[in-house]
């Protein structure tokens, strides 16, 4: 703080008041000593000011002890109104001497009414200094505060009667007419050597509270007391007159029992609170007094009677009888005071084996430390913590224990701890490492407290408790099956190589990795040989990755690598080196897995992404996670870099599927037909139902577009379901206006075996539009593996005997048509359009599509192809032996306005066939649209 800053602090402006506040009592009273020594100039002024002064300096303390004591409460309060009551009594009397000297100029009568007043200033006096006092707790302390105020008073009334009572006394009784004025006299010593002793009594058991207000109070009432003693001496008794020096001692003493409250209360409103109890340097010094108190007073006792003897007086009864009940008092005390120390002595002892017991039988380690830092004690625990036995502990250096790595935060925690005040930090607690007697380090939780000087530590092992916490933090980091880090300790990776002295790295990359296939071996083989696959996967990567680079399993079959850059500020070097590596790491994890009897095979599909600047830890994931998605789908078992544009598409599709939620309620589907045309003929034999989604910016998505971004299995079966009943609600409107034409639709296995609400189950559709036996017929779209084939069997056996007609779409491109058509209740089968694309180029795929065709005439199923488009596929599929055709060769599909067109003319022109025929082919089997590739169509 400057100086400035320091001189106006509120601080230093309570001590500056307070300094001015003592220095001008100290002008008052050093004035009115030095106008008291001369004279005040005149007999009449010195009169006056030796008693009116005087009044009015004890009417100023009367006044300031009784606002002091309504301003405050508590326990204090009485002794303060106690001290204002004696000041006002001693006012008042010093105002009755002045009205006989001032004002009516005649001498004090003995007695007066002002000898009342100043007999009835030591009472309360003597009263407030018992309620300042500290009160004793026990009988015996009460009993022995009252022998040592007759001890103080006995004594100091035994040298007072040797000293000059007895003289008052014997004259006293020698005049027997004046025994008012002699009472009077020995009354004013006697109430002061019981105010003295009372003084001094308590002083040694003033209370803590207020201490300041305290001991000014005593010390003035001490300056009035000795002012009465030199009065009531025979040396002054006889020459005294008001306005002499002895005044300027009444004077002071008034003064300074009104400022004591004030200045206490002043120390108590400065800044920063009240100062913490500090220990004084005083007080054994005080306690040794305390001690002496009893000792001093039979000296003093002694010493009177020594005088009487000295002198060659006989020995006064009354010193004789005082000397005796001072040493009564004093042997009384010292065996209050011999059983105390019995009592006592019992107790420290019963508590000193407490204390040992505690520590001996305690678990905890205790040692007190010298501040040099050798250890004075440790306790018996040490064996069973430490491993090493107290005794070998005992000096050695506390240093010599703790482990290097710890020592400087250990010192520097300590230095720390023994410079902070006591009452603000009494304890700290300190953890490191301690040597133990087999020489491993225990982890240690010592809480340490100041003792003389040192150090006293509560130690204890926490060496478990260290170990389960690692072993937590670790669990919550890490994967429990591959113990690699998990995704949070993986982005705490990340985030911290994008900071710091790396984040303007470019060469830093995170590389996401999916198993491809690891679902079939969880299929097959089981989740436990799943379990072990990912486990020898997870090593694998962990033995390709650098040792500065971290590898982690984010969930399920997702890996992912954290590839630290160099510092090369060539970015395409370092592209290349990175997608090296995950080209290697793409090797390894393709590699054949051994897992018990079986040899399993997985692929690694891995997308990589560097970062940039700026760039978020959550951003860098998200990119290498998108790279990976297009790697699998670029065909999987490859690897792909993060690109701009697939973070667009990304955002592109969600649009899309945001907005293909919202296209069926808002009515934005459209539902049109594509006739399915009998390839020897010509003529209509069906219609596949086809949905369409015009935009609202007008685009029109073909279900190959659309299906593909949903990723909404809800909307895709809300979809199916909405297709399902408005083909089959149109083709009842169709029938009933002439145009019996059946129509097919492409349903998934899994809606099949829905058990959704009774009112849209296809036999509900059926009965609800009144559609005729053989008008409907259901393709299956796919074979999901999930699906139970016999529960689709019997539900295709059920809808076989509704009239519903069943056609397996897509043979030919998946592993389980054979299956299929081996067990379930088939029609007619859709060969897939990439064995018709290629039929009259490829010689291979024109034998392929005629076998297919020979199976399905040997079954006496029908047969459908899709994606017929130009005429020669037309002559080739007819010349194999395929029934119907559906593609562009004949029509794109077609809204209900056109298609009711195309049925009114009832066939359309084939390749081959030399002139149409107006009859429509009757007994058709009815068809489904083909697969999700469906024949491009232009906007109607």
């Amino acid at each position: 703080m400057s100086a400035l800053g320091a001189l106006f602090s509120p601080r230093s402006a309570a001590g500056s008041t307070g300094t001015r506040s003592r220095i001008l009592l100290g002008l008052v009273c050093a004035g009115y000593s030095v106008g008291a020594a001369v004279g005040w100039g005149s007999p009449r002024v010195a009169v006056f000011m030796g008693d009116f002064g005087l009044a009015a300096a004890a009417l100023i303390a009367a006044v300031s002890c009784l606002l002091y004591a309504r301003a405050v409460g508590g326990r204090l309060r009485p002794a303060w109104l106690l001290f204002s009551l004696s000041s006002l009594m001693a006012a008042c009397g010093n105002a009755v001497w002045g009205w006989y000297e001032v004002i009516l100029g005649v001498p004090v009568p003995a007695p007066s009414l002002a000898d009342v007043f100043f007999l009835c200033f030591a009472p309360p006096a003597i009263v407030g200094l018992l309620v300042l006092a500290k009160r004793p707790v026990t009988r015996a302390g009460w009993i022995c505060l009252g022998l040592d105020a007759w001890l103080i008073g006995g004594s100091l009334l035994t040298l007072a009667w040797s000293l000059a009572l007895a003289h008052t006394a014997h004259l006293a009784g020698a005049e027997e007419a004046n025994v008012a004025p002699a009472a009077l006299s020995l009354a004013y010593p006697l109430l002061d050597i019981v105010l003295v002793s009372m003084v001094l009594a308590l002083h040694f058991r003033r209370s803590g509270v207020n201490r300041s207000a305290v001991n000014t109070a005593i010390a003035a009432l001490a300056l009035t007391v000795l002012s009465d003693a030199v009065f009531t001496s025979p040396l002054l008794r006889s020459t005294y007159h008001s306005g002499q020096l002895l005044d300027a001692g009444w004077f002071a003493g008034s003064l300074l029992l009104a400022y004591a409250p004030w200045a206490a209360r002043r120390a108590a409103r400065a800044p920063g609170g009240a100062a913490p109890p500090r220990a004084v340097g005083s007080r054994p010094i005080a306690g040794s007094l305390a001690a002496l108190t009893p000792y001093l007073a039979a000296a003093v006792c002694t010493l009177g009677i020594l005088y009487n003897v000295v002198d060659g007086r006989r020995v006064d009864r009354v010193v004789i009888f005082t000397g005796c009940t001072v040493v009564l008092a004093l042997v009384v005390r010292q065996g209050i005071m011999l059983l105390d120390n019995i009592s006592l002595t019992q107790e420290l002892a019963q508590k000193e084996n407490h204390f040992r017991s505690l520590v001996q039988g305690s678990s905890d380690v205790i040692m007190i430390a010298a501040p040099d830092g050798t250890l004075r004690y440790v306790s018996p625990a040490a064996a069973g913590v430490y491993g090493r036995d107290a005794e070998d502990l005992v000096g050695a250096e506390l240093s010599s224990i703790i482990h290097p790595e710890d020592l400087g935060r250990f010192v520097h925690e300590v230095r720390r701890f023994l410079a902070a005040p006591p009452h603000e930090e009494p304890t700290t607690r300190i953890e490191c490492r301690f040597r133990s007697g087999a020489g491993d380090w225990l982890n240690v939780e010592s809480t340490v407290n100041r003792h003389q000087g040192g150090l006293l530590l509560n130690s204890r092992d926490v060496t478990e408790r260290v170990r389960l916490q690692a072993q937590l933090q670790h669990n919550a980091e890490h994967d429990p099956l591959t113990d690699l880090p998990n995704r949070a300790l993986f982005t705490a990776r990340v985030r911290q190589a994008l900071g710091g002295r790396r984040a303007s790295d470019p060469g830093t990359a995170v590389l996401f990795i999916d198993l491809d296939g690891f679902k079939q071996v969880n299929d097959t083989i089981g989740h436990q040989a799943g379990d072990e696959l990912l486990i020898q996967a997870a090593r694998r990567l962990q033995d390709s990755v650098r040792a500065g680079d971290t590898a982690a399993r984010l969930g399920g079959d997702e890996f992912a690598a954290l590839i630290v850059g160099d510092g090369t500020r060539d970015q395409g070097a370092r592209e290349y080196q990175v997608h090296e590596i995950a080209e290697r790491l793409r090797l390894t994890l393709s590699q054949p897995y051994r897992i018990g009897p079986n040899e399993v095979r997985v692929a690694a599909s891995i997308g990589v992404a560097f970062a940039e600047p700026a760039i978020s830890p959550t951003d860098l994931m998200r990119n290498a996670d998108l790279a990976m998605y297009r790697a699998k789908a670029g065909g999987k078992d490859r690897v792909e870099l993060y690109a701009p544009q697939m973070q667009a598409d990304v955002v592109r599709r969600s649009e899309l599927a945001a907005r293909l939620r919202s296209a069926l309620r808002d009515g934005e589907f459209a539902l049109l037909h594509q006739p399915v045309v009998h390839l020897a003929s010509g003529s209509v034999a069906a219609v596949a139902a086809q949905a369409r989604w015009r935009s609202a910016q007008g685009i029109l998505f073909t279900p190959a577009e659309f299906l593909r971004v949903s990723g909404d299995d809800d909307r895709t079966a809300e979809l199916g379901r909405w297709l399902l009943e408005e083909a089959v609600a149109q083709a009842a409107d169709r029938a009933r206006a002439g145009h019996p034409v059946a129509v097919s639709v492409r349903l998934p296995a899994a809606r099949l075996l829905e058990t959704g609400p009774p009112l849209g189950s296809i036999e509900a559709l059926l009965t609800r539009h009144g559609l005729p036996s053989g008008a409907l017929m259901i393709e299956v779209a796919d074979s999901d593996p999930r699906v139970s084939f016999d529960a689709l069997e019997q539900r295709l056996v059920a809808l076989r005997r509704l009239g519903v007609r069943i056609a397996l779409d897509g043979f030919g491109s998946g592993f389980a048509a054979i299956n299929a058509l081996r067990r379930l209740p088939i029609d007619v089968l859709k060969l897939d359009r990439t064995l018709v694309e290629g039929v009259v180029e490829s010689a291979r795929l024109h034998k392929i599509t005629s076998g297919l065709l020979r199976i399905a005439g040997d079954l006496g199923l029908q047969s459908v192809a899709d994606g017929v488009d130009v005429p020669e596929q037309v002559l080739a599929l007819r010349a194999m032996g395929c029934t119907h055709g559906q593609g562009m060769a004949f029509s794109g599909p077609l809204d209900e306005y056109r298609l009711r067109r195309a049925l009114v003319r009832g066939e359309f022109p084939v390749a081959g066939v030399p002139g149409p025929r107006p009859v429509m082919a009757g007994g058709s089997i009815p068809l489904l649209t083909g697969s999700h590739a469906e024949t491009p169509v232009p906007p109607t």
